[in-house]
């Protein structure tokens, strides 16, 4: 028995310890299961977030992109901290403040039903990609660790299944708890890992010296382009102000200034960890070129010593986790409370509610696991599918701080508007003049949101809209 398969074995057992003592705190109600009971001090909204942010984009893609493109791939990382203290300052406490739970139900509070309607659908799109991209790179974990036992398809069911198990267990108490024992994972292992691989193959400067010619991979924009990176900012800076996730870690802070502070110090735990794993992604380019982009990171870590590698292909196993369990959470949430509860069975009890959440969760594992199939490119299809949440920002920002501007049907047009500004991206190649997505969701967007201002007379309800304002 591999001193590697124990060590995922040991972390997987702690994993479930610490959910089955999550389910007695998310026991008493649908509130407790989701949002933690509104408990999460400042320290457990800021592992939550950087366990939502630290996933399979933050470690394996970033190792996958800097095999083409350089260390300047870390600055992914970077963006998600930028977008962790941009939501922190101005949307996470009040989130909490208004005591919502999605965006889609203030999209019904301040405009009308139908806004509520079109933004849940496209949330949940955003939370099935997202999820589905942790499995795949769960999938390239497992089979590096442990070629003998899991195949890369057999990686990604076995991720799937704890991945899913946890968060039916807990909830947000699982993630969160999970969380503090993942993110101190994730450090020790990609810190270790990265210091012992620059050092076993002689140092920064070796490395640079044996990559081919062609490329600036110590650079700061390296083979990216600069709009590119700053395509980057401006998509994880919208995401994390709309997205589910981090809503509904906002939303289940203790107060608002939890909320706000928990933001501000999981970008700081952010931060470092896509440049650490853009460096063993070069020192996976000198070691192993042929090898496939997605599997470079598990590679050279393999590569190791024995338990430094475990703990390390641990830690990127438990990036995952942290990320994936708030994920599917979320999307269960969407579903269930804005669709099931508000259009199907709007008189269910609170039992049957908590049922109802666990089997949605179930059932999007099943999803989400045939789209981990699918999928082609961590990065790529993470950054598309997040393009998605400009409309949501943009109308939450705007009922905030230009409610004068708002009219019923802002929220509907703006966030049809984007999706068939993403979906035209997609199938029309003619209308790629900008860098990346984000910046053609922004223009239609806004061009939209402008123009709903000025044909349409009605504006949002006045007494909501004090509340947003007050």
């Amino acid at each position: 028995m591999s001193v590697q398969f124990v060590i995922v074995v040991l972390y997987i057992i702690m994993l479930f310890v610490i959910s089955l003592y999550a389910k007695r705190k998310a026991a008493g109600g649908s509130e407790n299961f989701l949002f933690g009971g509104r408990e999460m001090n400042t320290g457990l909204v800021a592992v939550n977030v950087a366990g939502l942010a630290v996933g399979a984009a933050s470690t394996i893609g970033v190792a996958e992109n800097a095999f083409s493109v350089g260390i300047a791939a870390g600055w992914y990382n970077a963006a998600w901290a930028a977008g962790a203290l941009v939501a922190g300052v101005v949307a996470a406490g009040k989130y909490r403040e208004m005591n919502c739970t999605t965006i889609p139900e203030l999209f019904e509070r301040y405009y009308d039903k139908k806004g509520r309607i079109i933004c849940v659908f496209g949330l949940i799109t955003i939370q099935l990609v997202i999820t589905s991209l942790q499995y795949l790179a769960g999938g390239a974990i497992l089979s590096s660790l442990l070629p003998e036992i899991f195949s890369f398809s057999g990686g990604m069911i076995t991720s799937a299944v704890v991945f899913v198990g946890i968060t039916l267990i807990g909830g947000l108490w699982s993630s969160g708890l999970s969380n503090i024992v993942s993110v101190a994972l994730i450090y020790l292992g990609v810190v270790a890992g990265t210091i012992m691989t620059v050092g076993q193959q002689g140092g920064l400067g070796t490395i640079a010296a044996k990559l081919p010619p062609g490329t600036d991979w110590f650079g700061p924009v390296g083979g990216l382009g600069l709009a590119t990176i700053i395509g980057w900012f401006a998509v994880m800076i919208t995401q994390t102000i709309s997205a589910q996730g981090p809503v509904q870690i906002a939303c289940g802070a203790s107060n608002d200034k939890a909320a706000r502070n928990g933001f501000l110090w999981g970008a700081l735990i952010i931060f470092p960890i896509g440049f650490l794993c853009a460096v063993m992604g070069l020192a996976a380019k000198v070691a192993f070129p042929d090898v496939k982009a997605t599997m470079a990171l598990p590679k050279i870590i393999m590569g190791l010593d024995p338990v430094v590698s475990g703990i390390t292909l641990a830690a990127l196993w438990a990036a995952d986790v942290s990320t994936a369990c708030t994920l599917l959470l979320g999307a269960g949430t969407l579903f269930a409370q804005d669709i099931y509860k508000r259009f199907i069975n709007p008189g269910v009890s609170e039992p049957a509610y908590v049922v109802a959440n666990r089997l949605t969760i179930l059932i999007l594992g099943f999803i989400t696991l045939w789209l981990a199939f699918n999928a082609v490119g961590i990065l790529r299809t993470l950054l598309i599918g997040l393009s998605l949440t400009t409309a949501f920002t943009l109308v939450f920002l705007a009922t905030l701080f230009t409610p004068g501007l708002c009219r019923r049907n802002s929220a509907f047009y703006t966030t049809l508007a984007g999706m068939l500004a993403l979906l035209a991206w997609q199938v029309f190649p003619e209308v790629r003049f900008f860098a990346h997505p984000i910046y053609l969701e922004w223009l239609v967007c806004i061009v939209v949101f402008l123009v709903v201002a000025i044909v349409d007379s009605e504006h949002i309800r006045t007494g909501e809209k004090s509340v947003v304002s007050g």
